[in-house]
């Protein structure tokens, strides 16, 4: 339990360069990240800003956060455990955040990775 609460205490703005170091090595950009980010969130620019910036921990990052009514959506493994199937509720926030990551390095579309309903197609007949 301890090194949970290692983790919730961590400053969200020592993570955010990792998270961003990672995208861009695999050609993604600052904007696909931070609107990853937002989505799951709710946060505007200035507010994803300021906890990236500032000396906010992940508890305080996420109690901040409104989640994405689509949040059930992301599942899958992240570090070798499957995130929907992660109790507690902080843990399963950064996970869901580290797998958004994952997907956008992984070269997933930003479409797919922010949940995005696929157009309707139109029946013709």
């Amino acid at each position: 339990m301890r090194s949970m609460s290692r983790v919730f205490d961590m400053p969200f703005s020592s993570v955010y360069p990792l998270y961003l170091a990672k995208v861009e090595r695999k050609g993604r950009t600052k904007d696909e990240l931070d609107a990853a980010i937002r989505w799951l969130t709710g946060f505007d620019d200035a507010t994803l800003a300021a906890h990236a910036e500032g000396t906010s921990t992940f508890r305080d990052f996420f109690d901040a956060a409104t989640l994405n009514p689509n949040v059930s959506l992301v599942t899958g493994v992240v570090c070798g455990i499957r995130v929907e199937n992660i109790e507690e509720p902080l843990m399963y926030r950064i996970r869901v955040l580290d797998k958004l990551v994952d997907e956008l390095a992984k070269g997933r579309p930003l479409a797919k990775v922010l949940r995005e309903p696929a157009p309707a197609t139109v029946a013709k007949g």
